[in-house]
């Protein structure tokens, strides 16, 4: 540190040192992320030895605790070992990733299908190798943080435009070149709000200035289309979309992700994307795992209506208990808390009495609008459902969320509030109405196990 003082050089680790937005949260008792899980049991998680029912994950369908699934993983693995050490370019391909390849392209009716080792190297890798200098990208507002940074890997302009606004796309359209290459890229269901993207509005604009189509279906797949397909099929828009993203890390249940499109395009990008040449290959137990949940997904259609019952349920439960929820259509429900402080506090409290649950604040929601990010499963019981609801009824009333600016209307502030940083306040909002056991006692509703 002396030294580059002494020479005058720009410290690059300065930034680090006066970082200090997660140290105050600390300070507060209430950092909410890292969570260490000790053990996953269905729809609980074990965390310092307590049981906490899990509603943030993204495992729609409890994919991811299906016997089936981690034994079709683990046969996987002992027929090719725990990995592939290369990459599917060189040494790492195995017919497990070339029959997961064909099932998926057979379930979405694409052409073909080419697998990456995380949803992010597929945003990041088709992008900066199909876009060119001179070619634009008309990219949503609210689109995943893959798919932003993809467009910055590109050479292409990106240009955004108003979440989910058909006109706001044909206006930044009607700005670009004839000559220029386009591609619309959006997620099919967003993974904040939880909204879906209006597709046919947006595909219909986008056809009359010659711009391709690409959604990331991420949050999508496994929760909407007739057979669970996505976003794409839910509409019924096969024919009119030329690239589908997806990923394993949600609805399948493990990690990893695709994009489906012509087979010529897949070929291209096979040879040429940087993201899939230099990685290594998808784990056998991924793919064997992913591949096993995948046919249950197609074979077991009352998994998603049970995902949809839970959604319906809790969707009608918050709006009835006074929370605003967006405009979410999904199992993603975002409950709105106002204060960066106040969802802090409100995910600890939670977890505190046996929810797990994380709070979004800046830069993924606005200041003065975080959350509490939920996501449901088709595996929910009704009782714990009901134990969620009243648990934040609960806490909401301890906590004034409905006095918030968010809920009056009144103005909020222009940067991290902090301002609840205070002894007394601090001390009262930290006042414990007793442990997760007694809370539920005093309640008359025991936290279900």
């Amino acid at each position: 540190m002396k030294e580059l003082e002494m020479t005058g050089s720009k410290d690059i680790f300065q930034k680090c040192a006066s970082f200090e937005e997660a140290n105050r949260v600390r300070q507060l008792g209430v950092y909410p992320y890292f969570r260490s899980i000790e053990e996953t049991k269905g729809n609980e998680v074990i965390c310092n030895g307590q049981t906490k029912i899990m509603i943030g994950s993204n495992n729609y369908l409890g994919l991811a605790q299906d016997p089936r699934v981690i034994e079709a993983a683990c046969e996987a693995a002992r027929k090719y070992g725990s990995g592939c050490t290369g990459s599917r370019f060189l040494n790492g391909n195995i017919q497990l990733h070339e029959q997961l390849e064909a099932e998926l392209a057979e379930f979405l009716q694409k052409e073909a299908v080419l697998l990456f080792s995380t949803g992010f190297f597929v945003n990041q890798g088709v992008l900066a190798t199909l876009l060119e200098d001179g070619d634009a990208i008309l990219c949503d507002r609210e689109n995943h943080a893959s798919i932003l940074d993809g467009c910055k890997q590109s050479a292409a302009k990106t240009i955004p435009f108003a979440h989910n606004s058909a006109e706001a796309l044909r206006r930044r359209l009607e700005r670009l070149p004839e000559t220029a290459g386009k591609l619309l890229i959006v997620d099919g269901v967003f993974s904040m709000s939880g909204d879906i993207v209006d597709l046919p509005a947006m595909t219909k604009v986008a056809k009359e200035y010659g711009c391709r189509i690409y959604v990331d279906e991420a949050h999508a797949l496994g929760v909407l289309g007739p057979r669970g397909e996505g976003t794409v099929h839910h509409f019924g828009m096969n024919q009119d979309v030329d690239l589908v993203m997806g990923t394993f890390s949600k609805s399948l249940g493990s990690m990893g992700g695709f994009i489906a499109g012509p087979e010529y395009v897949v070929d291209y990008l096979k040879h040429k994307a940087r993201c899939f040449m230099f990685t290594a290959s998808l784990a056998p137990a991924v793919a064997g795992g992913v591949l096993k949940a995948l046919q249950i997904l197609k074979k077991e259609p009352e998994l998603m209506e049970g995902l949809w019952k839970n959604t319906r349920k809790m969707h009608k439960g918050f709006k009835e208990l006074g929370f605003q929820i967006g405009t979410t259509q999904t199992p993603i429900v975002p409950i709105v808390i106002g204060s960066e402080v106040k969802a802090f506090m409100f995910a600890q409290k939670l977890f505190e009495a046996g929810i797990f649950a994380t709070p979004a604040v800046f830069p993924a929601v606005r200041y003065g609008e975080a959350i509490i990010r939920t996501s449901y499963m088709s595996t929910h019981t009704d009782q714990e459902l009901d134990y969620v609801l009243e648990t934040f009824a609960r806490l909401g009333r301890e906590l004034g969320v409905f006095e918030e600016a968010a809920y009056t209307g009144g103005t909020k502030k222009n940067g991290y509030d902090f301002s609840s940083n205070n002894a007394e306040i601090i001390k009262n909002l930290r006042k414990s109405s007793g442990d997760a056991a007694s809370e539920s006692a005093a309640s008359g509703t025991p936290i279900p196990r």
